[in-house]
């Protein structure tokens, strides 16, 4: 993993990524809030200081991820539905992914959609099934491939219809595999490369309305923030010698995930017409539209909001006065959660 600070850990760079894929089969080696009130006009200063420019906040270029803006090479997007219940943790490979969005499901637990471009761990899971708001939320994507351990009946004809390549233990049994070691359902693991090679037309990393740049020249100084779900929390500590968030799960760190950018979204989350096989009702995630949103970076919090018009666009986050909110090069976690 590539941290903020090019911190390498063990995984599989963009280059093996490229290579292993292409060995595999495949081709190539989300309305503004309200502003700011005016302020009260005063008289200048007799020397007046010099204006401080605004920090620059521009969309990755060449050669930089448009999920992370680190270098990296052009690859395909693929996202995995991750089982987060404590029994499924530790996890596997998800500190090698870009982009982490963190959604409620049932009884007010969470489940996390992991998404991965710049490197391919050799596994990752536990997998878990999908939900009717990963079709909005994946469509600013494009086509990538949606990873996951299968989806209730009802729902399975959106899913096939949505613009995804599916990679479930019934279209891609060969990308999965079960731990014998551990209990099921938190036992089942996919294998990244054989996942993609399974769609070879998967659409790669794009813009998604993300920018990064310096840091923003205010915000509040904060050591740790916890968010909490209705049966989940998770707290995010600053540590300085890393340049990034410390993440823990229900009160238990978990060393390798240390993302360089935690955005809290707050949405709307409200029942869907489909419920899990105990008859709990699925909650559905709206993440698009606009609202609140808190950015931290740097060992500081940022208020913003956050504007997605439909799902085929990516979400932007600005200032309340609405100017660009530069995110910290490095991965992103975003906590998707009711603003109720």
């Amino acid at each position: 993993m590539t941290g903020a600070r090019g911190h390498r850990r063990p995984g599989v760079v963009a280059t093996a990524v490229l290579c292993a894929v292409a060995a595999a089969g495949l081709h190539g080696c989300s309305g503004s809030g309200p502003s700011e009130p005016t302020p009260t006009p005063t008289p200048a200063p007799v020397t007046p200081p010099p204006a401080t420019p605004p920090p620059v906040t521009s969309r990755p270029g060449a050669g930089l991820s448009p999920l992370t803006g680190l270098p990296a090479r052009s690859a395909p997007v693929l996202a995995v539905k991750i089982d987060n219940v404590p029994p499924a943790r530790p996890h596997t490979g998800l500190a090698d992914a870009d982009l982490v969005y963190v959604e409620q499901v049932e009884s007010g637990q969470t489940r996390l959609m992991a998404v991965y471009s710049s490197h391919l761990p050799a596994r990752v899971g536990p997998v878990r099934s999908a939900r009717e708001s990963d079709l909005a939320l994946l469509r600013q994507f494009g086509r990538p491939v949606l990873a996951y351990s299968g989806a209730q009946t009802a729902l399975t004809p959106l899913l096939r219809a949505a613009p995804l390549h599916l990679a479930s233990e019934s279209s891609a049994p060969g990308a999965f595999v079960r731990d014998p070691g551990r209990a099921a359902p938190h036992n089942l693991y996919l294998k990244p490369v054989r996942a993609l090679a399974t769609a070879p037309g998967a659409t790669h990393a794009k813009d998604i309305g993300f920018r990064f740049g310096p840091a923003p020249g205010d915000g509040t100084p904060v050591n740790s923030r916890t968010v909490r779900f209705p049966a989940a929390r998770y707290t995010f500590t600053w540590v300085p010698a890393e340049h990034a968030w410390r993440v823990a799960m229900d009160g238990r760190p978990d060393g390798p995930l240390k993302p360089a950018t935690v955005v809290v979204q707050h949405v709307s989350v409200r029942p869907s017409r489909f419920h899990d096989f105990l008859g709990a009702v699925s909650p559905y995630t709206v993440t698009t539209g606009s609202g609140r949103a808190e950015v931290l970076r740097d060992g500081r919090v940022h208020e913003a909001r956050w504007n997605r018009p439909d799902a085929d666009s990516g979400t932007t986050f600005t200032t309340p006065a609405g100017a660009p909110l530069s995110f910290a090069p490095g991965k992103v976690w975003v906590l998707l959660t009711g603003t109720g």
